[in-house]
């Protein structure tokens, strides 16, 4: 019987795996893909905004530059997970979690597993973040092979027409690094303007690639159909329809947590918000036991937690647990 099993090994699970580790508490971490494998989904060639103080979780994060590159991340957090052992089962998809005795059973599938793989833990962590659950456009062609919802590199889009969907920052810096590399480019938004929160040291590089004609916009605009060779796009409010020629559509629209396994165990969502029910304090739940951690806790507002904060709530997570009194065995 383990004291927690972390539903999610990137860094906010990382974090509580190590907050585990020190607190002396059996600890297991599951993730469907590899360690800390939202960060894959990162450009390749990304720089991070934040200071490597600001990413460690338990040792020094030690870079070549100021700001640490996808690549010294992807490193640094596999160190980490070495130096505490911690028990990271990749490629593990968690299935099923109830409640058992005033415990839990977590059900995980392994693809090299003939079966299911169950275990026995006292609290449950999600750390399930977001990435790997795109907000989708609901329109025909979206799951052709030339679409895609995330954005690595620029080097197969050269010469490439390019439509890419959204105004904030993924899409805008997404649509520079294409318009670098010689891509056509154009962007289809459905508001007026570039989101509020583009980084104020991009917004003026963007700004003047479209006074250029090196970026092209389609404003308060909706991507209605995508085919092989073009896409087509309806103005708003006037309904009228243009078809753009293009290679490949970029669906960048955010991402939305898949809570649907939260749900199942009885954890309460706030339907405005997005929020799972919680104390900030502890970031237990609704559910005694069952516990939140990372951009979970953010709701629909993915830009309130980032690495930096939800590193935080392992040693909130870890404190409580430690804190309950000890359980007394039957007849004891």
């Amino acid at each position: 019987m383990l004291d927690l099993a972390v539903i999610g090994a990137g860094p906010c699970g990382l974090a509580v795996g190590v907050a585990a580790k020190r607190a002396g508490l059996t600890c297991t971490l599951y993730d469907r893909g590899p360690v800390v494998a939202s960060l894959l989904r990162y450009p390749l060639y990304m720089t991070f905004f934040s200071t490597p103080d600001k990413l460690e979780i338990g040792v020094p994060f030690v870079t070549a530059g100021d700001k640490p590159t996808r690549r010294e991340a992807l490193t640094y957090y596999r160190k980490v997970s070495e130096h505490f052992e911690l028990d990271v089962r990749q490629y593990h998809t968690v299935r099923r979690v109830a409640s058992a005795d005033d415990a839990f059973q977590v059900q995980a599938e392994h693809p090299g597993m003939p079966g299911p793989e169950t275990i026995g833990c006292r609290h449950v962590v999600f750390a399930t973040g977001y990435f790997e659950s795109p907000n989708r456009l609901g329109v025909p062609g979206e799951d052709l092979p030339n679409v895609s919802h995330y954005f690595t590199e620029a080097h197969p889009y050269w010469q490439q027409r390019v439509v890419v969907v959204g105004g904030g920052n993924s899409a805008v810096e997404t649509a520079l690094e294409l318009c670098r590399v010689g891509a056509e480019v154009t962007i289809v938004h459905f508001l007026g303007d570039f989101d509020r929160g583009v980084k104020p040291w991009v917004l003026p590089d963007i700004t003047n690639r479209v006074k250029e004609g090196r970026v092209h916009v389609r404003w308060c605009s909706r991507v209605i159909e995508i085919d092989r060779s073009h896409v087509v796009v309806r103005r708003e409010p006037d309904g009228g329809q243009e078809t753009i020629p293009a290679d490949f559509l970029l669906a960048l629209t955010g991402y939305t947590a898949d809570l649907t396994l939260l749900r199942s165990v009885g954890v309460a969502v706030d339907e405005a918000s997005g929020v799972p029910r919680h104390s900030p304090a502890t970031m237990e739940t609704n559910v005694p036991g069952v516990y939140i951690a990372g951009v979970l806790a953010s709701g629909f507002d993915a830009n309130r937690i980032f690495i930096e904060n939800g590193r935080e709530h392992g040693g909130r997570i870890c404190d409580h647990i430690k804190s309950k009194p000890p359980r007394v065995a039957p007849g004891g």
